[in-house]
């Protein structure tokens, strides 16, 4: 077995770091928007995919902090103590640590305050898709051949 199959999977390991009562409130917050959506306009509908491609992920989230985190500890270290240096070095072995399983210590905060991952985004993304009958051409295409069916499959996704 290798280290990389020890390694929990790229698009869950933030979830399975997250406690569940939190993974479970991001799943309720999600069901009830697009609940709240189901019956909506399609402009509505169009504006809520809007916002969700707009909406950081926790990645994102991450990135960034770690970037203001290490800059600010740079600096800190060129113009106030050397020793401000192990904060850059810090942030970037909880960055490895969060690379590999995950998780890192401000993950638990950012999902606290409901920041969701790509995944968690996307399914909200591919619902209101389907609300919103993006996908109905698909399902229609039946007689169609092999390429079309893929090429409709793929612009209701791109769409």
């Amino acid at each position: 077995m290798t280290v990389a199959d020890r390694l929990p999977p790229t698009a869950h390991r933030v979830e399975l770091h997250t406690a569940p009562r939190i993974n479970h409130e991001i799943r309720q917050r999600t069901q009830a928007e697009v609940s709240r959506l189901e019956e909506a306009p399609a402009a509505e509908l169009d504006q809520g995919l809007r916002a969700l491609a707009r909406e950081w992920d926790v990645e994102r989230v991450l990135q960034t902090n770690a970037s203001i985190i290490v800059l600010v500890g740079l600096a800190l270290a060129t113009l106030v103590n050397r020793k401000f240096i192990l904060l850059p070095a810090g942030v970037f072995g909880f960055f490895a640590q969060h690379a590999l399983q995950g998780w890192c210590p401000p993950i638990p905060v950012f999902r606290r305050l409901g920041v969701r991952t790509r995944r968690e985004i996307e399914r909200e993304r591919h619902a209101l898709k389907v609300l919103r009958g993006d996908f109905h051409s698909v399902a229609t295409a039946s007689d169609a051949g092999i390429n079309e069916r893929v090429r409709a499959a793929l612009d209701a996704v791109d769409k």
